[in-house]
């Protein structure tokens, strides 16, 4: 492709909003967070996900029920914290949270659910589609 040389009209679409394909025989619950697998496709966030979470699905989504993709959002949203030496603390506000499930979120993992905003007594307050580069420090 060339440099322009006049207009153009380029698209746009809300950064907020997004549609995937969903994984074979899996049930992605409202709210919770999904991960893509290998072929692209979502499926539930778990704590052994090689790949960070995608976003939060906006409605229960059925693969078994004909439903062919999961709606998602990314922004931010609460999640459950985990227990003992993985709960997240304010100490920990500006580093990765990593999902131990589809609704849990811990100080350590391999899963990154994304940058923690705030910690409150119902749960981690998590920027859902950014992550804090390992090498900048602040994660764990």
């Amino acid at each position: 492709m060339t440099a322009l040389n006049k207009d153009r009209t380029t698209p746009q679409r809300a950064a907020d909003l997004v549609a995937d394909p969903l994984a074979a025989g899996v049930v992605i619950f409202a709210g919770s967070m999904y991960v893509l697998d290998g072929l692209g496709n979502a499926t539930p966030a778990t704590a052994d996900a090689a790949k960070p979470v995608r976003a939060v699905a906006r409605k229960r989504s059925v693969q078994a029920e004909g439903d062919e993709q999961c709606d998602g959002a990314i922004g931010c949203f609460r999640f459950d914290n985990s227990e003992g030496g993985t709960a997240i603390t304010r100490v920990h506000i500006g580093a990765n949270a990593f999902a131990i499930d589809d609704q849990t979120v811990a100080n350590a993992g391999t899963c990154i659910a994304g940058v923690i905003l705030d910690v409150d007594e119902q749960g981690v307050w998590v920027r859902i589609g950014t992550r804090v580069p390992v090498e900048a420090g602040l994660a764990p």
